[in-house]
């Protein structure tokens, strides 16, 4: 964890003045100090999210619900063998699509039911055996694994505190350098930027053995049905960073 600031300070004497092409106009009565500062903050990341398509096909409705439901509990039951609490897993609505030999007018050949899962890992020693218990489900893919802060606003806090602390610090020395003193604040405008190093991996490619025609009105697409080989290792997590910039209207008595 660590901590970057760097910040530019500029007098205004004149009766107004433009401070850049992307705030509005801004205007200064005179004896007034403008400083522009930039705070970050830098951590590692405590969160991983993880999700997972679930699928299945069968001519019959409830075997292909039945399946799908059955392969959303066990990877339910994996993450909670793993230590994942009720409220770190979300399984969301499985749907079903009918799928047509080819004309929507006849009978349905089978039935196609999807939906997805979402894990939320707080510790990531977890990870490796959760993808490896995963992939033996035959009807169930891993979709991303993405790398964040559990508490980002607390992050973005801590990036506005030190630009504040910089602007208000560099702003005194500015104005020691003249005998004089920081006044009351007149104005302030705020950005934050995104979280930066988040690290993501999405559509882990998995080789499967077979794979199933899927038609909801005639069209083409595949699923797999069984799954092979296992996962490799996921991707280490790297420093997460927030920026926040803060420009300033200080009175100078």
């Amino acid at each position: 964890m660590g901590l970057r600031a760097g910040a530019v300070v500029m007098l205004v004497a004149c009766a107004s003045a433009i401070v850049s092409a992307q705030t509005p106009e801004l205007k200064f009565i005179a004896d007034t100090l403008v400083v522009q500062a930039d705070g970050t903050y830098e951590a590692d990341p405590d969160l991983a999210t993880m999700t997972f398509r679930i699928f299945s096909q069968e001519k019959e409705l409830k075997k292909a619900y039945e399946a799908a439901t059955q392969s959303m509990q066990r990877i339910s039951a994996l993450a909670t063998n793993n230590g994942l609490k009720k409220e770190d897993v979300s399984t969301g609505v499985l749907t079903v699509a009918p799928v047509y030999e080819g004309d929507r007018k006849k009978r349905a050949r089978s039935y196609y039911v999807q939906g997805e899962l979402v894990l939320r890992v707080h510790d990531f020693s977890h990870i490796g055996p959760i993808l490896d218990g995963s992939v033996e489900d035959g009807i169930a893919d891993f979709r991303s694994l993405t790398y964040s802060l559990s508490d980002e606003e607390a992050a973005k806090k801590l990036a506005v505190a030190e630009a504040m602390r910089r602007a208000i610090g560099r702003a005194s020395v500015a104005l020691e350098q003249k005998g004089q003193k920081l006044g009351g604040l007149r104005y302030m405008s705020l950005d934050v930027q995104h979280l930066l190093g988040v690290a993501q991996l999405q559509n882990l490619p998995i080789m499967t053995s077979e794979a199933v025609e899927v038609s909801a009105g005639g069209g083409g697409g595949f699923f797999s049905k069984k799954a092979a080989l296992p996962p490799p290792p996921p991707p280490q997590p790297q420093k997460i960073t927030v920026r926040a910039s803060v420009q300033c209207a200080f009175q100078i008595q």
